[in-house]
């Protein structure tokens, strides 16, 4: 009698045990964890000290980690499966909100010029554009990650020509966007109003390319509207990446700009870094001042945008996406970028290319031992894409953060 109660004493306990979580359940077969980083900043410092196996980032970052010894880049974004898909593929974006392109659209539309003339700049000086956002991300110093230390200059020479700056709206650049509502909506993150609207109404709902017809016209012509003045200061929301290479040169080098066009963002401080204030000259005449607000990822400078705190974003595209479905009063005017991302992995990884890195988390998973990736966030469109890649190429997809 007494062996019968402690044998159901110890199976009492065992069951206790597994269903409290306590015994370590075996990892689904061919799973990858997604590991949600606080923007990209942590990542080159979590695989330097091998907590993760690799991380999916845009630029500089991507090309931190080979510099640095640290990584390998396995794949640049636009070779991400399935084949051909992500070729030239949509990245960030120029957006604003509704209610100041209603109030003052020849804001917007300046805006939106001064993006044409910096985009221009970035493609015709891009090793003084490496300069420049160096400058703007670290001082001309080194991107210091704990005992990992590199020239932010080296890498940013090293970045800026594998990121296609780009601007005008086209229509294979809307249906790219497209493309993304697309793998939104099959990783179940679209639920507002984009869930079951035809592609047609999608980008009505998507995109106002007014402002940048207004502002191409402008860039053209050479003559540049002076907009009515704003009395509040206003906000532009940016990531600090080399995707938003335009507002920086369009900042830093803004003498070049006034000299060159009559349109600047003058900031209100000239040394080295990141400066917080901007106002927005055109022929001679403060029309606005902007605050220049910086986020770890895309989906908080949506969150700020949706409050009112940020007016101007640029931003990438799933987090935009993401944002209007869920009502955020924004509107996508046109293209800042193209492609930029790029997964890194652990030197000594033996993945050599997508097929490799597949066999190796397939292994890893059934040794219980998943493959860990960083990305940036949730619903950031290093996230998207990966998650994609993963589930297209036959891996499931646990998260933590």
């Amino acid at each position: 009698m007494y062996r019968k109660k402690i044998f159901a004493l110890l199976l009492i306990a065992i069951v206790t045990i597994l269903v409290c979580g306590c015994v370590a359940p075996t990892p689904p077969a061919n799973t990858v964890n997604i590991l949600y980083s606080k923007g990209t900043g942590p990542m080159p410092t979590l695989l330097g000290t091998r907590q993760v196996d690799g991380y999916i980032a845009w630029q500089p970052f991507v090309e931190v980690a080979p510099l640095a010894g640290i990584g390998k880049v396995l794949v640049y974004s636009q070779d991400l499966p399935p084949a051909g898909r992500w070729t030239n593929h949509p990245c960030c974006v120029l957006t604003a909100r509704t209610d100041l392109i209603d109030r003052n659209p020849a804001i917007v539309d300046t805006l939106s010029a001064l993006t044409i003339l910096s985009t221009q700049y970035i493609n015709e000086h891009p090793n003084e554009t490496a300069e420049i956002v160096a400058d703007w991300l670290a001082g001309k110093g080194n991107f210091t990650y704990g005992n990992i230390s590199v020239s932010s200059v080296e890498v940013l020479k090293r970045a800026v020509p594998t990121v296609r700056f780009t601007n005008e709206p086209t229509d294979k650049w809307e249906n790219g966007n497209i493309e993304f509502l697309y793998a939104l909506r099959e990783l179940g993150t679209i639920t507002g109003s984009l869930r079951n609207t035809t592609d047609n109404e999608s980008k009505a709902i998507l995109f106002d390319t007014g402002p940048y017809q207004r502002a191409e016209a402008m860039v053209n012509s050479g003559n540049f509207t002076i907009p009515p003045s704003e009395k509040n200061q206003l906000s532009i929301g940016y990531l600090l990446s080399d995707h938003h290479a335009a507002l920086f040169v369009a900042i830093k080098d803004w003498e070049y700009f006034n000299q060159t066009y009559g349109i600047a963002l003058k900031p209100r401080t000239t040394s080295s870094g990141r400066p917080d204030l901007a106002d927005l000259i055109v022929n001679g005449k403060t029309v606005a001042t902007f605050r220049l607000i910086s986020a770890d990822a895309g989906p908080q400078l949506m969150q700020l945008a949706s409050t009112g705190e940020v007016q101007i974003a640029y931003v990438g595209n799933p987090p935009a996406i993401s944002a209007i479905d869920k009502g955020t009063p924004i509107k996508i005017l046109m293209a800042v970028n193209t492609e930029g991302s790029g997964l890194v992995l652990l030197p000594d990884s033996p993945a050599t290319d997508w097929d490799g890195f597949v066999n190796w988390a397939k292994q890893r998973a059934s040794s219980g031992k998943p493959v860990i990736i960083a990305t940036p966030g949730k619903g950031s469109i290093q996230d998207v894409m990966i998650k994609y890649a993963l589930e297209e190429s036959g891996l499931k997809v646990s998260e933590s953060s």
